[in-house]
């Protein structure tokens, strides 16, 4: 038997046997909400009662480790180190999950209860990202049990603060670079393309959140009185906020628009099958002259997150004093990170809205990566992926949502490869998030036979 068959025997066996859906019912039983303090104590459990024994059990070394930032979230690095002559690869995951949303899960559903119903696993924090890294960690672990080592090298780290922005990632692997030191980066996070067809991305957009504000005066003051003699904080900015982009969402900033849409990433992009939502797409929205997966993947947008003026849940006849809108861009490589915000500054200013004040987030901004889609380590894994589950992956040079892959792309400087392991309908960070148990099991075979494939063949040469 080969080790391929072995493996892959033994990953069907964890599968059939009921061990993966009882380990994924543990993590998703602990509340890790890093958006809420009442998930504290959970973040250091998931690391220390959940995450270290099952890598310990492994052959790993865990160490834990106190974030950067202050009172930010524990981090989790473990090593297998085998033979320095080996490759080595560093895998990745995070076991925070956003806000439970408790009350707004549909009848029968609870957010800390893994519940089956027919292909679908309910539970927060099921398809992001606890049963992602459970995939990839266990898909070693059928390697391992196959021939008694891995064949490679390995380290991971584990996260419990990616909801929250990753606070202290970066400045945590710029520390900790010669004990992160890799040869090549391969971890699961975001949803697939379709469902049934495994997705490989090599980078993320980056993400850059902002307020504009437009505050006049204290207080609001009668409509009657004064309506059509001061100024409307929200008519200013509703009108500064069309004028970022045209009626149909087409960026007007100039600086916005990316340059990094080449033919070759075209070529890749007009490759992919249509993007399987599960939402219908509105087809006159967005820049005119680019297909829907040219403008989620090789362009930039911009989105209007919330806004308020007055109080909308019980309005009076009076003009607000001030106006508040959350943006955000989504954006490519190509633009220019630190030239986003004074870019809309010129914008606003070109416009005549000098009223309207930018105010900067601290958290939840990620610089944009994307790894060269012809790199050989590409090539291997969507060779492998295919041998193993007879689909071909699709590639995308890098996913629509933000990732903080820039501290293995940029810090660490390494080839990124992230298998997704959900999909886009599995409502993700909203009430009823599941994982489809027919694409966690192709997802064990398909890593399963990647891992396989690097202890027996090694890196790809360049």
């Amino acid at each position: 038997m080969t080790l391929q068959d072995s493996a892959r025997a033994n990953i069907e066996t964890y599968f059939d046997d009921g061990d993966f859906q009882r380990e994924l019912a543990t993590l998703v039983s602990r509340p890790t909400e890093s958006q809420d303090p009442r998930g504290k104590p959970h973040l250091h459990a998931y690391l220390h009662d959940d995450m270290a024994p099952m890598l310990e059990a492994m052959g790993f070394t865990c160490q834990f480790h106190d974030n950067p930032v202050p009172d930010g979230p524990p981090i989790l690095t473990a090593e297998r180190i085998e033979d320095a002559s080996l490759p080595t690869v560093l895998t990745y995951g995070h076991g925070d999950v956003v806000r439970a949303q408790e009350g707004q899960w549909r009848e029968g559903l609870t957010p800390f209860e893994l519940i089956e119903e027919g292909d679908r696993l309910y539970g927060r924090g099921a398809a992001d990202n606890k049963v992602q890294h459970l995939i990839n960690l266990r898909a070693m672990q059928a390697v391992l049990k196959a021939q008694g080592h891995l064949g490679f090298n390995a380290k991971i780290i584990i996260e419990m603060g990616e909801e929250a922005g990753s606070p202290g990632l970066k400045e945590f692997c710029t520390a900790n670079a010669d004990l992160l030191k890799a040869d090549v980066f391969i971890a699961s996070d975001g949803p697939r393309l379709r469902p049934a067809a495994p997705t490989i991305f090599t980078g993320s957009r980056g993400g850059a959140s902002f307020d504009l504000e437009v505050n006049l005066r204290e207080g609001a003051n009668h409509s009657g009185n004064f309506g059509g003699l001061l100024a409307d904080p929200a008519m200013i900015l509703s009108h500064a906020l069309a004028s970022i982009t045209d009626a149909r969402g087409q960026i007007r900033v100039p600086e916005w628009r990316p340059t990094s849409l080449t033919p070759r990433i075209r070529e890749v992009l007009a490759a992919l099958p249509a993007h399987d939502t599960g939402i219908v797409l509105d087809a006159d929205w967005g820049e005119a002259d680019l297909t829907p997966a040219e403008r989620v993947f090789g362009w930039n947008s911009f989105a209007i997150l919330a806004m308020t003026a007055g109080v909308p849940a019980a309005p009076v006849n009076a003009i607000a004093g001030s106006a508040r809108a959350t943006c955000q861009l989504r954006f490519v490589v190509g633009t220019e990170v630190d030239d986003i915000l004074p870019a809309l500054r010129r914008h606003l200013d070109r416009e005549g809205f000098d009223k309207v004040k930018i105010v900067a987030h601290s958290r939840n901004n990620f610089p944009a990566t994307r790894l060269d889609p012809d790199h050989p380590m590409v090539r291997f894994a969507s060779a492998s992926i295919e041998k193993s589950v007879g689909t071909a992956p699709d590639i995308l040079p890098n996913l629509g949502g933000s990732l903080p892959n820039d501290c293995f792309a940029e810090v660490l400087g390494l080839p990124t490869i992230w298998v997704p392991h959900s999909y886009a309908g599995c409502s993700q960070h909203a009430p009823n998030e599941h994982i489809l148990k027919s694409l966690s099991h192709q997802a064990l075979v398909a890593m399963t036979g990647l891992f396989a494939d690097l202890a027996e063949q090694g890196l790809p040469k360049d």
